[in-house]
Protein backbone atom coordinates (compact mmCIF):
# COMPACT_ATOMS: atom_id res chain seq x y z
CA UNK A 1 0.00 0.00 0.00
CA UNK A 2 3.40 2.09 0.09
CA UNK A 3 4.68 4.67 2.75
CA UNK A 4 3.33 6.40 5.39
CA UNK A 5 2.73 10.44 4.54
CA UNK A 6 4.22 12.99 6.62
CA UNK A 7 3.08 14.10 9.88
CA UNK A 8 1.65 11.03 10.24
CA UNK A 9 2.81 7.94 12.32
CA UNK A 10 2.48 3.93 11.84
CA UNK A 11 2.86 0.93 13.82
CA UNK A 12 2.23 -2.51 13.06
CA UNK A 13 1.26 -4.61 16.57
CA UNK A 14 0.60 -7.65 17.76
CA UNK A 15 -3.24 -7.86 18.43
CA UNK A 16 -3.17 -9.60 21.19
CA UNK A 17 -0.72 -8.00 22.98
CA UNK A 18 -0.21 -4.49 21.22
CA UNK A 19 3.63 -4.58 21.65
CA UNK A 20 5.31 -3.57 18.08
CA UNK A 21 6.09 -6.24 16.19
CA UNK A 22 9.96 -5.97 14.05
CA UNK A 23 9.87 -5.56 10.39
CA UNK A 24 8.65 -8.47 8.23
CA UNK A 25 6.09 -9.67 10.90
CA UNK A 26 2.49 -9.55 10.29
CA UNK A 27 0.04 -7.54 13.10
CA UNK A 28 -2.12 -5.09 13.11
CA UNK A 29 -2.25 -1.67 11.49
CA UNK A 30 -2.35 1.32 13.65
CA UNK A 31 -2.10 4.78 12.66
CA UNK A 32 -1.98 8.43 14.30
CA UNK A 33 -1.81 11.92 13.32
CA UNK A 34 -4.09 14.64 12.27
CA UNK A 35 -6.04 12.02 9.15
CA UNK A 36 -7.24 10.10 12.12
CA UNK A 37 -11.24 10.62 13.04
CA UNK A 38 -11.53 12.12 16.53
CA UNK A 39 -13.95 8.77 16.97
CA UNK A 40 -17.59 8.09 15.91
CA UNK A 41 -20.82 10.20 15.82
CA UNK A 42 -22.25 9.80 18.95
CA UNK A 43 -20.85 6.30 19.71
CA UNK A 44 -18.36 7.04 22.47
CA UNK A 45 -18.32 2.90 22.89
CA UNK A 46 -17.15 1.95 19.23
CA UNK A 47 -15.07 4.95 19.29
CA UNK A 48 -13.09 3.84 22.19
CA UNK A 49 -12.60 -0.09 20.32
CA UNK A 50 -11.23 2.21 17.27
CA UNK A 51 -8.79 4.49 19.00
CA UNK A 52 -7.01 3.45 22.07
CA UNK A 53 -6.06 6.56 24.98
CA UNK A 54 -3.01 7.24 22.98
CA UNK A 55 -4.74 8.03 20.11
CA UNK A 56 -3.51 5.64 18.22
CA UNK A 57 -6.14 3.93 15.70
CA UNK A 58 -6.58 0.15 15.59
CA UNK A 59 -7.61 0.04 11.65
CA UNK A 60 -8.39 -3.99 11.69
CA UNK A 61 -6.03 -4.38 9.07
CA UNK A 62 -3.32 -7.00 9.29
CA UNK A 63 -0.29 -5.66 7.65
CA UNK A 64 3.58 -6.23 7.25
CA UNK A 65 6.29 -3.04 7.29
CA UNK A 66 9.37 -4.06 5.14
CA UNK A 67 12.98 -2.84 6.24
CA UNK A 68 12.38 -0.04 3.63
CA UNK A 69 9.20 1.15 5.23
CA UNK A 70 6.87 0.19 2.85
CA UNK A 71 3.92 -1.41 4.08
CA UNK A 72 1.60 -4.23 2.99
CA UNK A 73 -2.17 -5.30 3.65
CA UNK A 74 -2.06 -9.08 3.94
CA UNK A 75 -5.76 -9.60 5.65
CA UNK A 76 -8.26 -8.80 8.49
CA UNK A 77 -7.77 -9.43 11.61
CA UNK A 78 -11.10 -10.85 11.67
CA UNK A 79 -10.48 -12.97 8.97
CA UNK A 80 -7.61 -14.35 10.75
CA UNK A 81 -7.73 -18.42 11.75
CA UNK A 82 -6.10 -19.19 14.50
CA UNK A 83 -5.36 -23.26 14.54
CA UNK A 84 -3.70 -24.60 16.92
CA UNK A 85 -1.83 -22.22 18.18
CA UNK A 86 -0.92 -20.93 14.71
CA UNK A 87 -2.02 -17.85 12.92
CA UNK A 88 -3.45 -18.63 9.44
CA UNK A 89 -3.84 -15.81 6.97
CA UNK A 90 -6.72 -16.36 4.46
CA UNK A 91 -5.43 -14.38 2.17
CA UNK A 92 -1.77 -16.50 1.51
CA UNK A 93 -3.82 -19.39 1.11
CA UNK A 94 -6.10 -18.14 -1.00
CA UNK A 95 -3.41 -16.23 -3.88
CA UNK A 96 -1.94 -19.61 -3.36
CA UNK A 97 -5.04 -21.97 -4.58
CA UNK A 98 -5.71 -19.29 -7.19
CA UNK A 99 -2.62 -20.82 -9.15
CA UNK A 100 -4.59 -24.75 -9.25
CA UNK A 101 -5.67 -25.47 -12.49
CA UNK A 102 -9.79 -26.22 -11.57
CA UNK A 103 -10.15 -23.20 -9.26
CA UNK A 104 -11.16 -20.19 -10.63
CA UNK A 105 -11.99 -18.23 -7.52
CA UNK A 106 -11.17 -19.08 -3.86
CA UNK A 107 -12.40 -18.07 -0.32
CA UNK A 108 -10.94 -19.40 2.90
CA UNK A 109 -12.40 -19.02 6.41
CA UNK A 110 -12.15 -20.65 9.60
CA UNK A 111 -14.50 -23.29 10.85
CA UNK A 112 -14.22 -24.81 14.58
CA UNK A 113 -12.64 -27.35 15.56
CA UNK A 114 -12.41 -29.15 18.57
CA UNK A 115 -9.02 -30.10 18.68
CA UNK A 116 -7.36 -27.32 16.77
CA UNK A 117 -9.67 -24.10 17.75
CA UNK A 118 -10.56 -23.69 13.96
CA UNK A 119 -9.76 -25.85 10.77
CA UNK A 120 -9.21 -24.44 7.57
CA UNK A 121 -11.90 -24.24 5.26
CA UNK A 122 -11.32 -23.52 1.37
CA UNK A 123 -14.99 -22.26 -0.36
CA UNK A 124 -14.29 -22.72 -4.46
CA UNK A 125 -15.64 -21.88 -7.58
CA UNK A 126 -14.74 -24.12 -9.88
CA UNK A 127 -13.32 -23.14 -13.38
CA UNK A 128 -15.40 -24.27 -16.67
CA UNK A 129 -14.97 -27.98 -17.98
CA UNK A 130 -14.78 -28.95 -13.99
CA UNK A 131 -17.40 -30.36 -11.91
CA UNK A 132 -15.35 -31.89 -8.81
CA UNK A 133 -12.49 -31.17 -6.87
CA UNK A 134 -11.84 -33.24 -3.39
CA UNK A 135 -10.16 -32.17 -0.55
CA UNK A 136 -7.03 -35.01 -1.46
CA UNK A 137 -6.56 -32.98 -4.49
CA UNK A 138 -6.01 -29.94 -3.12
CA UNK A 139 -3.94 -31.60 0.26
CA UNK A 140 -1.71 -32.96 -2.77
CA UNK A 141 -1.30 -29.18 -4.70
CA UNK A 142 -0.26 -27.56 -1.13
CA UNK A 143 2.24 -30.61 -0.31
CA UNK A 144 5.43 -28.98 0.47
CA UNK A 145 4.21 -25.56 -0.45
CA UNK A 146 2.12 -24.33 2.28
CA UNK A 147 2.85 -24.99 5.94
CA UNK A 148 0.80 -28.45 7.00
CA UNK A 149 -1.19 -26.46 9.09
CA UNK A 150 -2.49 -24.24 6.76
CA UNK A 151 -3.50 -26.94 4.11
CA UNK A 152 -7.36 -26.63 3.83
CA UNK A 153 -9.30 -29.06 5.85
CA UNK A 154 -12.34 -28.90 4.09
CA UNK A 155 -13.16 -28.18 0.51
CA UNK A 156 -16.54 -26.88 -0.37
CA UNK A 157 -17.42 -26.34 -4.38
CA UNK A 158 -19.99 -23.34 -4.37
CA UNK A 159 -21.84 -21.98 -7.78
CA UNK A 160 -21.36 -18.80 -6.03
CA UNK A 161 -20.14 -16.41 -3.22
CA UNK A 162 -22.45 -14.68 -1.12
CA UNK A 163 -22.23 -11.28 -1.35
CA UNK A 164 -22.81 -7.83 -0.05
CA UNK A 165 -24.78 -5.18 -1.97
CA UNK A 166 -21.40 -3.51 -2.10
CA UNK A 167 -19.82 -6.66 -3.69
CA UNK A 168 -17.93 -8.01 -1.08
CA UNK A 169 -18.01 -11.59 -0.20
CA UNK A 170 -20.07 -12.28 3.36
CA UNK A 171 -17.57 -14.74 4.86
CA UNK A 172 -19.67 -14.81 8.01
CA UNK A 173 -21.90 -16.76 5.76
CA UNK A 174 -19.06 -19.06 4.49
CA UNK A 175 -18.24 -19.97 7.64
CA UNK A 176 -22.01 -21.53 8.66
CA UNK A 177 -21.86 -23.56 5.39
CA UNK A 178 -18.60 -24.83 6.54
CA UNK A 179 -19.88 -25.47 10.08
CA UNK A 180 -23.45 -27.16 8.68
CA UNK A 181 -21.24 -28.72 6.35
Amino acid sequence: MGRVLPHVEVKVVDPATGVTVPRGEPGELCTRGYSVMLGYWDEPEKSAEAIDAARWMHTGDLAVMRDDGYLTIVGRIKDMIIRGGENVYPREIEEFLYRHPKIADVQVVGVPDERYGEEVLACVILRDGYDNLTVEEVAEFCRDRLAHYKVPRYVRVMDAFPMTVSGKVRKVELRRVGVAG
